[in-house]
């Protein structure tokens, strides 16, 4: 699809007051690492990646004692809380039972039918969706044996199969999620599964590794996913502060135009012109700008004072170095000179000129 506004037709699902699906905005998702059942701990990291912008969160649920913790945790967080389930049934039981707003299980390992039937008949009971969850390193044998290594097709084939599950005991109130760590695998079972359901999506590529390759991978899977119209609710999974899982997920949706609402900061390769730190003066000017999240312009960060405001014009307002001066400029026109150490400052005064509603 070449026209973004064209998305999967997908039905809606509330998850603790934060509607995926339909005509929805893509909801930013995010996992903690601490211990869920320190709920002390859990909560402020939670309330740490709801500031970043992180919509839905997911916390892993590995015994009694994390279940009995989301009572707790649920109270004093804003948004909607995900329980992360494997192999033991009654743990999903008692993480609805405790204030969890969505499970994410896979029915193929926590029993037979009559154990998802149990978490099915508490779910309805209180109106808690399923997310239900395959990836490559959870693929069933039988699947594995019948392709003769993780495809897309073995996924989808696993992924639809728990679904009709679902359906069968007339719970539709489903969210899917199947990923791969091969990027090119999970895009093509997302264009498999698309046309066979209208439940949503939930997106991302697994154990994408560490920051820099794991932003990498994620930004060309998730990126080619929600270019194709398919995909309600994204994670980007890092191994990394789960913080970043956020940032980067609000980057791919605005570089995708999925997203608006921020200051978008863009910034020059270094190159021989170059006549100041660069590179630390864009870290200083990513760090100011996260005071400012109300905006919703560009601010650029060129090294060259000759020619940075010309390419980077269509900046709201940005700044340029020379040796020992830089250049404050809007829409390419310089706005005035400045000592190099007033860059920042005068930066920074341009933003509060914003903020107040003055033009510039």
């Amino acid at each position: 699809m070449d026209d973004l506004r064209i998305r999967r037709n997908s039905h809606e699902v509330n998850i603790g007051g934060v509607r995926i699906g339909g005509d929805n905005p893509i909801a930013i998702q995010s996992m903690t690492n601490t211990r869920t059942s320190d709920a002390a701990a859990t909560i402020d990291q939670i309330n740490w990646l709801a500031a970043e912008g992180c919509d839905i969160v997911r916390c892993a649920v590995p015994d009694m004692e994390a279940a009995y913790a989301l009572k707790r945790i649920k109270q004093s967080i804003k948004i909607p809380l995900v329980a992360d389930i494997h192999f033991d049934y009654r743990l999903a039981i008692a993480a609805m039972e405790n204030g969890a707003d969505k499970i994410r299980i896979n029915p193929g390992n926590i029993g037979g039918q009559d154990r998802v039937k149990a978490v099915v008949e508490v779910a309805k009971d209180y109106g808690v969706p399923i997310r239900v969850g395959v990836n490559s390193g959870s693929l069933e044998k039988k699947y594995l044996e019948k392709y003769g290594k993780v495809t897309p097709e073995g996924l989808v084939e696993s992924a639809m199969g728990q679904v009709r599950m679902l359906e069968e005991m007339d719970f539709h109130d489903i969210v899917i999620s199947i990923k791969a760590s091969d990027v090119m695998t999970s895009v093509r079972a997302h264009e498999l599964i698309s046309p066979m359901t209208d439940h949503p999506l939930h997106v991302g590529i697994t154990e994408t590794g560490s920051l820099i390759g794991g932003n990498i991978k994620s930004a060309v899977g998730i990126g080619i996913i929600l270019h194709e119209g398919m995909g309600d609710t994204i994670r980007v999974s890092l191994t990394a502060d789960p913080l970043e899982e956020v940032r980067s997920a609000k980057h791919i949706l605005r570089s995708l135009g999925l997203r608006k609402g921020g200051i978008e900061v863009v910034s020059c390769p270094t190159c021989g012109r170059t006549g100041i730190d660069l590179i630390g003066l864009e870290a200083k000017v990513e760090e100011l700008v996260k005071d400012y999240s109300d905006l919703d312009i560009k601010v650029a960060v060129m090294g060259c004072a000759v020619n940075g405001p010309g390419e980077a014009r269509e900046a709201d307002i940005g700044v340029a170095g020379g040796k020992g001066e830089g250049l404050l400029f809007a829409k390419g026109k310089i706005i005035k000179k400045v000592p190099e150490d007033e860059l920042l400052a005068a930066l920074k005064e341009q933003l509060d000129l914003l903020r107040s509603g003055e033009s510039l």
